[in-house]
């Protein structure tokens, strides 16, 4: 049960909040050991969902400034009302808040960060229970500070991998679709006056152009409801699997993403065993946040291999998708007894082979890019302009 409740500190400020109790008799008790004096106090109904989004930013900022205060032996309560006011998403800031009131109400941090999963993954979770269980919170959030620093680096890298692309692939194609809606009209009106006939690409792209400026108003539900149906398949377990494996087996951009997962997979697991997470709970965790579900499900082989006796690197290995020197190393850390050690290298390994690969594979698209926009908007020109080519002979005619 909740009880909302006014009081007043030993200073003299009045203070408001919510504490959960059995009853109300033990939610003034719980007061009282706060020394807080009990003004006013009655059940309260149940919090209300707290609207917004929160990002991953301010979770890392957060963790940083939290693990500094503890660190400095600032009492989290305490701590936690100092980054309240700092807070400037409010939806965050009512996270923060709401954290304070349950901690203070009695629960473990964990429990009160359980209940806000879209600021605090299970991992967060996780890791912030071991910690509190081992006495080491702010070794753990200092952990958890690096870790989600350097997740955060790594979808950086990546996206600026691919917002190049993007961006200029989306500016030729709005190009392309005004050179043929409304220039080659025009060309086509003083084609027309002539009464030849046409090359077969001038003609070609007329016919593209008349059907987009007559028809596409008319396809655009059909290829609303299909792309709506896609969408709605990659949502389903086989459609998101199917796509993960596609993705993962990609010319280009395949071999990166195998290689931010591989990253992902060895500093999340390497994170939690260094910071007493169980290992069946840690692959449990690393495999619900995977964000593929190949790898998901290479994962859940592992943990079974465990609870069977059996090894991590074994099921990793049936997978293909973990190259054999990730495999060497995960074996030589599980013989050694050094597997947290060993998985933070690997991790540190494939940041600096996933800065390589986005390098070179900018500096290839670049080129590739410009080609393609080349080929293309100098299709439709050369289109255009080969009538003109036999102007004399057309006006004879």
């Amino acid at each position: 049960m909740q009880f909302a409740y006014k009081a007043r500190e030993s200073g003299g400020k009045v203070t408001e909040g919510v504490v959960e109790a059995a009853d109300q008799k033990v939610a003034m008790a719980r007061l009282r050991e706060q020394k807080l004096s009990v003004m006013e106090i009655k059940q309260g109904p149940a919090k209300k969902k707290i609207k917004g989004k929160v990002n991953n930013k301010d979770v890392v900022i957060f963790s940083r400034q939290l693990s500094t205060l503890v660190s400095a032996g600032v009492p989290i309560v305490q701590g936690l009302n100092i980054l309240e006011a700092q807070a400037e998403n409010p939806a965050f800031r009512n996270v923060v808040g709401a954290l304070r009131l349950d901690i203070e109400a009695g629960l473990s941090i964990a429990d009160a960060m359980k209940k806000h999963p879209q600021a605090f993954t299970e991992l967060y979770v996780a890791m912030i229970k071991a910690g509190e269980i081992g006495g080491i919170l702010d070794t753990i959030l200092e952990r958890l500070s690096a870790y989600l620093e350097a997740n955060e680096a790594l979808k950086a890298k990546v996206k600026s991998a691919l917002m190049y692309p993007m961006v200029v692939f989306s500016a030729a194609g709005l190009i392309t679709i005004f050179l043929i809606v409304f220039i080659i009209p025009v060309f086509k009106d003083i084609f027309s006056s002539f009464g030849a006939k046409l090359p077969f690409i001038t003609q070609m792209i007329i016919n593209v152009s008349d059907f987009l400026r007559h028809y596409l108003l008319f396809a655009l539900p059909p290829i609303g409801f299909a792309v709506w149906m896609i969408k709605k398949w990659m949502k389903t377990e086989k459609g998101q699997e199917k796509v993960d494996d596609i993705s993962l087996k990609l010319p280009i951009f395949g071999i990166l993403l195998k290689k931010v997962a591989i990253a992902k997979f060895s500093r999340t697991l390497g994170t939690l065993i260094k910071s007493g997470v169980p290992i069946l709970q840690g692959l449990e965790t690393v495999a619900k946040t995977a964000g593929n579900k190949v790898i998901e499900r290479a994962i859940n082989a592992s943990r079974d291999s465990i609870k069977e006796g059996g090894r991590i690197s074994d099921p990793l290995k049936k997978a293909n998708i973990f190259p054999p020197m990730v495999i060497q190393m995960i074996s030589v850390g599980e013989e050694t007894g050094g597997l947290d050690n060993m998985l933070t290298k690997i991790a540190d390994f494939y940041d600096t082979e996933v800065d390589t690969a986005v390098k070179g594979l900018t500096s290839m698209l670049e080129p590739l890019i410009m080609i393609i926009l080349g080929i293309v908007i100098g299709t439709i020109v050369i289109a255009m302009f080969m009538p003109m080519f036999s102007l004399g002979e057309m006006v004879g005619n």
